[in-house]
């Protein structure tokens, strides 16, 4: 199963006819987006400190010419 994320905006009587269309034919349905679990939150943070102190590391002697 793969997911596609539509922006659209909901003031746009064409938009929502087009969106209405394309879910009237049963080839694709609606999912409510869930939050994330404490579980995945604390995952991804730890992925994110991993890069920035990853990218400070590699980054430092483009950083340290311009200072």
């Amino acid at each position: 199963m793969c997911t596609v994320t539509l922006e659209y905006n909901k003031n746009n009587a064409l938009a929502r006819r087009k969106l209405a269309a394309l879910l009237a034919t049963g080839l694709f349905y609606q999912v409510n987006s869930q939050e994330p679990t404490p579980e995945e939150v604390e995952a991804h943070r730890e992925l994110r400190d991993a890069a920035l102190e990853h990218s400070r590391k590699t980054m430092s002697h483009v950083i340290a010419r311009y200072l």
